[in-house]
């Protein structure tokens, strides 16, 4: 596998750079079903984490994650869209419990089953939307093999430090995509610190620190009392409907990403100054965006490029960045203009263009089109 980064060119797939950055960020098991086009985080899985555990379907593979989370062990699965969508109720369940675990959204062409061997993103809108309330859920993507290295390692840290579940988006040809890739640019990665440095006494399961999480205690330690619980409930874990505590602790669920959106807030912006015109794009688009912007400003004419990293919650600072350019075009490989409605709703706006396409990559001429610098 890639245990020595130090190594030079090898030829690799982001399936298995990310299971690497899995186990060395200190994941401690796998649980999957094979679907395409997840399927070689499966077989690499096998063969990397301390346990791996093969599920009979994706409904038990959630209840075994949340067993692992509940009792201290961090866990991982890939999916793609169906596979996801039977797993939306423990999601949920693990998101209301707070129990870290990473989770691989491989995307590919729908409605439904679809077609499992082309690409697409369309799976952002479901994940803005998937806990029931509105609750936002962490969603990282990577735009190159680099970016897989270190958002997953980010993903993992952000689960633990956050108490949630969280999201790596990818696609189809990033996954399953292999090509040579230099090993020795990727940084190191050391194990997420899982200490918890304060616990307050006496130990109630969800009581909040000054982060608006609370330390986490594995189920079945020697010390202390630990209820988890999927409902409604307060501090201690138990179902108060009615207690304003136990409503503030759902609240908190909310909070604590709004609170501390800057610390899981990862894009590049290729700024050209003075240009007015802004490309946003995301994941296996921005090559193409890249190659745009290139093309453009070798005649002479000035954009600036926007490669968003952390899709969900959206942050504060890559709006900012948005809503400063007079003339926006979004790039991403689906028919809705997915991100784009997330960030501007679906009034459409004379300044907001959008380059929308399925079945295939976009190109740098369909980008250059639409922006008809």
């Amino acid at each position: 596998m890639l245990e020595n980064i130090e190594q030079n060119k090898v030829l690799t797939d982001a399936s298995l750079l990310i299971t690497e950055a899995c186990v060395q960020s200190g994941a401690d098991a796998f649980i999957g079903y094979p679907i395409t086009p997840s399927n070689r985080f499966y077989a690499y899985g096998t063969k990397r984490y301390p346990l791996f555990l093969a599920g009979p379907d994706e409904i038990t593979v959630l209840q075994w994650m949340a067993g692992l989370a509940s009792a201290g062990k961090f866990p991982v699965t890939a999916t793609a869209f169906p596979g996801f969508a039977l797993m939306l109720e423990g999601f949920n369940m693990a998101y209301m419990m707070e129990l870290p675990m990473m989770f691989i959204l491989t995307q590919r062409l729908g409605p439904s089953t679809g077609s499992a061997t082309t690409g697409a993103q369309g799976d952002l809108s479901l994940l803005n939307g998937c806990i029931s309330g509105g609750y936002p859920v962490p969603v990282f993507c990577p735009s190159n093999f680099e970016d897989a290295w270190v958002l997953t390692e980010k993903s993992i840290q952000t689960a633990i430090e956050f108490r949630t579940p969280v999201v790596l988006l990818t696609s189809k040809e990033m996954v399953m995509t292999q090509k040579s890739f230099d090993l020795s640019v990727l940084p190191k990665i050391k194990p997420v610190d899982r200490s918890q440095n304060h616990i307050e006494l006496p130990y109630k399961t969800y009581r909040s620190n000054d982060n608006f999480v609370p330390p986490f205690i594995p189920v079945g330690n020697d010390n202390y009392q630990v209820r988890i619980n999927s409902s409604t409930h307060d501090n201690e874990g138990l179902i108060r409907k009615g207690n304003p505590e136990s409503l503030a602790n759902t609240k908190r669920l909310k909070e604590k990403f709004e609170k501390r959106i800057d610390e899981i807030t990862f894009y590049e912006l290729d700024e050209d100054k003075g240009s007015e015109h802004l490309i946003v794009t995301y994941g296996i688009s921005t090559e193409a965006a890249r190659d745009t912007v290139f093309n453009l400003r070798a005649t002479g004419k000035k954009v600036s490029l926007l490669i968003v990293k952390t899709l969900l919650p959206v942050p504060k600072k890559i709006l900012d960045i948005i809503t400063s350019y007079k003339n926006i075009t979004f790039v991403e490989e689906n028919i809705s203009g997915q991100y784009e409605k997330i960030i501007y709703g679906t009034i459409s706006k004379d300044h907001v263009n959008s380059v929308n396409k399925i079945g295939s990559l976009i190109s740098p001429t369909e980008i250059e089109k639409e922006l008809a610098l």
